[in-house]
């Protein structure tokens, strides 16, 4: 049991009252049992529901609901799947490239027609998004990205060159960016605890502080055990993403990785006028380790990313504060909007995302077709892990659909080596990733003449 308040460990987790439901305390049987009280079970809870109203569904929430990623993450709605397109089609294809980011329009859709249609309370705007170009070299590879998009047929991405980006939001470093309008922003954790009051409203029962130590099958049964009680299921979800290592089963399929986030106070009136963002896009730049930045309902300016934190040994989850990390973002910060040189931080977090060795999403079912996982978010699972949810009540319920057939869902994960030889890749894969943002982050030559502006593809 984790001792700080689930309330410090993100901004987000603050930003309301909220009181944890009971744990669970004594043996129960039902249709359906879901690890994991997050995102991803959240709304494989809804999706069954919605489609079988009768089953008996229970999720099992070892801390608080939206404890984990989807309390703590950036707040953003968007299209991308694992890193980037190019290195989605580099692994997979061009072919299944396009058919995951048609699969993550569909998801940024079905999160922002959810919202409004269940009246979600998590301070939604859909501003759309921005992937902005810092040096010369970022600036061919974002448009090398959009000549892939279009070659692939995806509409609704375009470049925009420096001046028409200068007005929609100013920075000195800015060389152009990648506008997509289908992105939306929120409150991650306030989007939990709405989904936790429509899920039990349609009589699926959440139990919190209810860590699962071991699942087993016995008599055709799928069985939880917990420190104060067991579930007996017919079907199970492990909706554990970065925790999924804890699992005898799921315990190569991916490794936790620390993000980490700092958060300013409300932008002085002034300052903001002077960087002019006045569409509240949100904003990641092309880094390998990215920045990704967005307003929150109030002007306070998150700002994430930068590097990355893992875990040596495995099972210690304790990552989330980074010093470093968090004096970089900040001074990351004063680089980007010299207008806000003087701005005061308030809050600092960090969380893990689930990372596959191939960097990209997997679902599958684990053993037999009673028990079905979803993990490797990669950092960007808010929309992700919402048609997530829905894919895999079509695979609990056995049925086949579009969903179902996407290539990553029941894909052979690349297994991460055993723990010296993982910390070794790890390491080899986070140097070169340095090395080459250090390479790509080389300023222009002269940032006060503005280079030829290339047309889009």
């Amino acid at each position: 049991m984790e001792s700080q308040s689930f309330s410090e460990k993100s901004y987000w987790l603050s930003t309301r009252d909220y009181a944890p439901g009971q744990p669970l305390s004594a043996d129960i049987d039902v249709d359906v049992a879901i690890v994991g009280g997050g995102f991803t079970g959240l709304c494989t809870a809804y999706h069954l529901k919605k489609k079988e109203p009768g089953l008996r569904i229970a999720i099992l929430e070892s801390e608080v609901i939206g404890f984990g990623a989807s309390g703590r993450n950036g707040g953003f709605n968007m299209t991308l799947f694992g890193l980037t397109l190019g290195i989605t089609a580099l692994r997979f294809g061009k072919r299944k490239a396009r058919e995951a980011h048609l699969y993550m329009e569909k998801a940024v859709d079905l999160l922002r027609d959810l919202v409004a249609e269940l009246d979600l309370d998590c301070d939604y705007e859909h501003p759309g998004f921005l992937r902005v170009a810092t040096s010369e070299k970022y600036r061919a590879r974002i448009l090398e990205e959009i000549e892939l998009a279009h070659k692939l047929g995806l509409g609704g991405i375009e470049w925009l060159d420096k001046a028409q980006l200068e007005r929609e939001v100013r920075s000195p470093m800015y060389l152009g960016a990648w506008w997509e309008p289908r992105c939306g922003i929120l409150n991650p954790a306030k989007l939990a605890w709405s989904w936790k009051a429509v899920i039990t409203r349609m009589g699926v029962a959440v139990y919190e502080r209810s860590p699962v130590a071991e699942i087993s099958r016995q008599g055709g049964k799928v069985v939880l055990t917990t420190t104060r009680g067991r579930v007996r299921a017919d079907k199970a979800v492990m909706a554990t993403n970065a925790w999924s290592h804890f699992f005898p089963q799921l315990r190569t399929k991916q490794v936790p990785v620390w993000t980490h986030i700092v958060l300013s106070e409300p932008i002085p009136e002034q300052a903001f006028a002077e960087i002019g963002w006045q569409n509240r896009q949100g904003i990641e730049d092309a880094r390998n380790l990215v920045h990704y930045y967005r307003l929150t309902a109030d002007n306070r300016l998150l700002m994430g990313g930068r590097d990355v934190s893992v875990t040596a040994s495995g099972d210690d989850m304790d990552q989330d504060l980074s010093p470093p990390t968090f004096a970089g973002l900040k001074e990351d910060v004063r680089q980007l909007f010299p207008a806000l040189k003087d701005i005061r931080f308030t809050h600092e977090w960090g969380g893990p995302v689930s990372v596959p060795l191939d960097m990209a999403p997997a679902l599958g079912h684990l053993g037999d077709k009673n028990v079905v996982y979803s993990l490797g978010c990669v950092g960007h699972g808010v929309s992700l892990t919402h048609l997530n949810g829905k894919t895999l009540s079509d695979m609990v319920l056995g049925r086949q659909t579009d969903l179902t057939d996407v290539f990553f869902v029941n894909r052979r994960t690349i297994p991460w080596p055993p723990k010296l030889l993982r910390n070794m890749a790890i390491k080899a894969i986070m140097g070169y990733m340095h090395w080459e943002d250090r390479r790509f982050d080389a300023p222009v030559a002269d940032p006060s003449i503005p280079s030829q502006e290339r047309t889009a593809p």
